[in-house]
């Protein structure tokens, strides 16, 4: 499905090359890599992107501090959304920062011993 027609989005006026980011990719901006997470649920290509060298992860609206994405959406499956968070987000070092899409910063060690939607 082309979910930007659901949302009544056009990407007419886009010209230049389509590139989908992949699992595992690297993004680089200045010195920095990012590598790119997968982790659906929120939506099905919900991604991540994670900064190993200065411990802190992108996470759009897959965890939030004390929460989780919502799952209710089109494409959206709240068992993929916990799997997500578990296999791909903490797994990462305790002191890894996640910068949500909304609201404060967190770590994953502070969520791992206190979201109640994950424990």
């Amino acid at each position: 499905m082309k979910w930007h027609q659901l949302w009544g989005l056009s990407f007419t006026n886009y010209k230049g090359p389509v590139h989908f980011l992949l699992p595992g990719d690297k993004i680089s901006l200045g010195s920095d890599e990012l590598t790119v997470l997968l982790a659906p649920g929120h939506s099905p290509g919900s991604i991540c992107f994670y900064c190993k060298a200065q411990h802190f992860v992108i996470g759009g609206d897959v965890l939030f501090r004390e929460s989780i994405g919502r799952s209710d959406l089109p494409g959206g499956n709240h068992d993929q959304l916990l799997k997500s968070i578990k296999e791909q987000l903490f797994v990462l070092p305790d002191e890894t920062i996640i910068y949500p899409g909304h609201g404060p910063a967190t770590t994953i060690g502070y969520e791992k011993e206190n979201n109640p939607f994950v424990n």
